[in-house]
């Protein structure tokens, strides 16, 4: 019998195409780099006319089928070629650059991988799987990749910056600093890169940097910084480095002249600087420099450890007889000194402070007046934000003093003072009420500073900053759609004003009036029928996060969860783009920049608004396992509710009908929408898609709960270790999964961070309430519990360790209310003691603790009303004490 022929010329031998169709491969491949898709279908057409298996061709036709949005048709034609000639490693390649398109970063490397089996000396597969390792944090598959490419083609630069960066990311300091003096010294003398120029300054500086972190070695660093001198266009970076290495190795002398030329530079308001500056001046330990370099923002040294009287005379000297002069236009050089002052000579200086700030209008003066109060703790400081701790504060009675004689004064005369020669404009009255309702405010003196509000609006209506204050005091004195009504009047004073536009949104959500607060926020959200699209768009996370929290108090578990998800996803796209800058970076030499932007990655899900949506979505997940859906057709159990409950039951039921409804019906449109306006999907369609696919959030709903919480919990704890939130999210997930070890390294991690909490202390006595229902334990893990598990309790009994507590608050009247709630709540569930002591703990202790809130009250009238019959006197006295506290507060019961 004849043998069958093939007329594929690759079919499994590696066969070439003819002459012809290679030129026509070649011209596929042009057209493809220079995006012309259409011209390379049309060309891998012709050639699979003739010959419909060639591998590389079908291939080829995928990956640019997948350029124009064709995902499924493009995976089908990748596969078929792939499977036509699994010894192309073009075939391989193209596989690779398809999951790296759907962001499948591991398949795509084991692709790669694949390939360079079959050429193992491909710059192109070689560079793209250094891309991806690194991308990923497989950085000695890194290092290794780009050692492998420099040994390939040795007379480029970026390979040899690349290999020097993969070694400084493995921690190899020594070799990465090898590779850069390795490659200076082929450079010829005379080379413009041995010159002074963007690309050789920013070599320079990289190499110093990676000098500094190397154990002990900031002698040989500065040497390097003095040697690089002409060569570092960067100044500022240069005299900054400078300065720090001087601080480390204590020669003051040299750091104070690097700072000095800072300052002349006018590096004036970069309180970095002003600490290095402190520490010179104070000739502090090399541990506290280390901390004071890491401080941010407008923190300084002297907001971050307490000074001696001699200390703060120093500083004022230096700041008041040198810096002033010098610098008198600087902000910062006049600001500071004032957190050096006491007595009598802080409070003139808060004198002149507001006077100039009332004088200008400046609503952001009590902020700045609350920067300047700290309390001592454990030999640091710490800013007071409990309204008990501010009322404490010696400094804030000279505030209240101030103030209060200057609205006297100008009420009567215009004047700060009576022996002031010139009168203030009559808004300066204004700001000095706005001023005092925002010091009520840090007090919670809701109703004193509403008072004053109101005056504010009488005097002008057209103050919008007054409505913003107003509504914010109104909210956290309960008052939500007061709150609601205030913003929106402010708003209306100026609709292009996109901060009070967002504002009102957000308390609108606060409000649960969803409904209204998507109109107002689709004002400044322009879309094509659907604003939830082009808010996601613009990851408008703050958004996302109130309206999942709105939904999840309306029990819209479905729709909450979609949101959070959202904000979630916002976060895994900001990990993903930076995958365009590993290339580009190493193109244009900005090695200090890539770097910083490689470490904030690695936090990247440690950020406060990715902690925000997983700690939510836990949450949510946490409280479908205790009380899982059946169906979303099922009705509750009414019968077994009383009248109140089935009321509220079924209006809930009916909203969440209607909004499901109304969603249904939004999507719909806009899917008929879609498919009038067809166009080809394109990279955004595939992103902004995310939305329109289950608006409902039913998909999430069906996912196992406990295994989703999981996920979550082990990304915050890893990425979030300093957040106590974490670990309490953590034990919460790990306790239902009966992890008995990983529950009790929650409480030991939380336990670590804050002591005094109340979700650890409820935790914790849940612990040990479970323990001797904890079953399949191990000889070993059953050892070690025993032995660890009671230094929670200070090594003493459950109900001892309750009961002490529950004296240490009742003693401390200042102790915080969520503890006190807890503490109580322990004594009954373990019997530690009675519904009496219990109500005695929340009731007779007051209500000017701290942590004393419109949310915290309600949580403790929620305790007490849990307790039976034998706390209804409790109740009712909680109630008055609250209503008497927050006056503003329309209900509570």
């Amino acid at each position: 019998m004849a043998p069958v022929l093939d007329n594929n010329p690759q079919a499994g031998a590696g066969r070439p195409l003819p002459k012809k169709e290679q030129d026509m491969f070649r011209t596929l491949q042009k057209h493809f780099d220079t995006k012309q898709y259409k011209k390379a279908l049309k060309q891998a057409d012709a050639i699979l006319k003739k010959f419909p298996k060639h591998g590389e061709t079908l291939a080829m036709k995928g990956l640019t089928l997948s350029s124009t949005g064709k995902g499924g048709e493009a995976q089908a034609c990748v596969k078929e070629g792939l499977m036509n000639d699994m010894n192309s490693h073009m075939c391989w390649h193209v596989f690779g650059l398809l999951h790296r398109n759907e962001r499948n970063y591991n398949e795509a490397i084991k692709a790669y991988k694949r390939a360079l089996r079959i050429d193992n000396s491909n710059l192109n597969i070689l560079r793209d799987l250094s891309m991806l390792q690194i991308q990923m944090r497989d950085l000695i598959g890194f290092e290794e990749t780009r050692a492998t490419i420099l040994q390939l083609r040795p007379s480029l630069k970026i390979h040899w910056m690349a290999l020097a960066l993969a070694k400084h990311q493995t921690g190899e300091l020594t070799g990465a600093i090898e590779v850069i003096d390795t490659y200076l010294r082929t450079l010829n003398e005379g080379s413009e890169e041995l010159g002074r120029c963007i690309e050789s300054s920013e070599l320079a500086m990289y190499k110093n940097r990676i000098l500094a972190e190397m154990p002990n070695n900031y002698d040989e660093a500065l040497h390097h910084l003095d040697v690089c001198e002409e060569t570092v266009v960067d100044r500022g970076a240069w005299l900054f480095s400078k300065a720090e290495y001087s601080i480390k190795l204590r020669d003051f002398a040299r750091g104070r002249e690097a700072v000095m030329a800072m300052f002349d530079r006018g590096m004036t308001e970069d309180y970095r600087i002003h600490s290095m500056y402190m520490c010179i001046l104070l000739d502090v330990d090399a541990d506290l420099c280390d901390k004071v370099l890491g401080l941010r923002g407008s923190q300084t040294l002297a907001s971050m450890v307490p000074l001696t009287g001699n200390q703060k005379k120093v500083l004022r000297e230096a700041y008041e007889l040198d810096l002033q002069v010098r610098y008198p236009d600087s902000y910062a050089a006049k600001q500071i000194p004032i957190t050096f002052l006491d007595g009598e000579a802080f409070r003139f200086a808060v004198d002149q402070l507001c006077r100039k700030h009332l004088s200008q209008g400046v609503p952001s003066l009590c902020h700045e007046l609350h920067s300047f109060l700290w309390i001592e703790r454990d030999d640091s400081l710490l800013r007071p934000n409990d309204p008990v701790d501010l009322r404490l504060h010696s400094l804030y009675k000279v505030y209240t003093d101030v103030v209060d004689g200057f609205i006297s004064s100008l009420a009567a005369s215009s004047k700060f003072a009576e022996s002031d020669a010139d009168e203030e404009p009559q808004t300066t009255i204004l700001w000095a009420w706005y001023l005092r309702a925002g010091l009520h405010e840090l007090v919670a003196e809701y109703v004193d500073a509403v008072i004053l509000l109101n005056k504010c609006i009488e005097h002008t209506p057209d103050a919008v900053d007054v409505y913003l204050l107003k509504a914010r005091i109104l909210y956290k004195s309960g008052d939500c759609s007061g709150a609601v009504e205030c913003i929106e009047k402010g708003r209306e004073l100026d609709k292009q004003d996109r901060y009070m536009n967002n504002e009102t949104t957000r308390y609108m959500l606060l409000a649960g009036m969803e409904e209204e607060a998507m109109k107002i926020i689709s004002l400044f959200a322009k879309h094509e029928g659907n604003s939830e699209q082009n808010l996601f768009e613009m990851q408008c996370s703050w958004y996302e996060l109130e309206m999942a929290a709105c939904c999840f108090k309306k029990q819209d578990m479905g729709r909450s969860l979609k949101k959070y998800a959202a904000v979630l996803k916002h976060f895994e796209d900001i990990r993903d783009d930076q995958f365009d800058f590993h290339g580009y970076c190493l193109k244009k030499v900005t090695f200090r920049s890539y770097v910083d932007m490689l470490r904030f990655e690695d936090s990247l899900f440690g950020q406060e608004y990715y902690v925000k949506a997983a700690l939510g979505t836990i949450h949510i997940y946490l409280v479908l396992y205790d009380r899982p859906i059946i169906s979303e057709s099922d009705e509750p159990d009414y019968s077994l509710m009383t009248s109140a409950e089935r009321k509220k039951a079924k209006a809930i039921a009916r909203k969440k009908k209607k909004a499901s409804v109304k969603v249904e019906a939004d999507v719909h449109e806009i899917s008929e929408a879609n498919g009038n306006h067809a166009k080809a999907p394109s990279a955004k369609t595939e992103a902004t898609s995310f939305i329109e696919i289950d608006p409902l959030g039913k998909d999430l709903l069906a996912k196992d709960p406990l295994l989703e919480a999981s996920k979550l919990s082990a990304v915050l704890v890893y990425s979030a270790p300093r957040n106590i939130d974490s670990w309490i999210a953590r034990y919460d997930v790990a306790i239902r999964r009966k992890k008995v070890m990983m529950s009790l390294q929650s409480l030991y991690k939380a336990r670590s961070i804050d002591p005094a909490n109340a979700a650890l202390f409820t935790r914790t006595v849940d612990f040990f309430v479970k323990r001797p229902f904890f079953g399949n334990l191990s000889d070993q893990s059953q050892a070690f519990v025993d032995e660890a598990a009671p230094t929670l309790l200070n090594d003493k009994d459950l109900v001892v360790f309750i009961q002490e507590a529950a004296k240490a608050a009742s003693t401390d009247e200042l102790t915080a209310l969520p503890l006190r709630v807890a503490i109580a709540k322990a004594l009954v569930e373990t019997k530690a003691g009675s519904v009496v002591d219990a109500c005695a703990l929340i009731v007779d202790c007051g209500i000017k603790s701290r942590g004393v809130s419109v949310d915290t009250c309600s949580e403790a009238l929620s305790v007490l009303k849990s307790l039976g019959s034998g706390a209804e006197q409790a109740t009712k006295m909680w109630i008055a004490a609250v209503k008497a506290q927050f006056p503003l507060l329309p209900t509570f019961e």
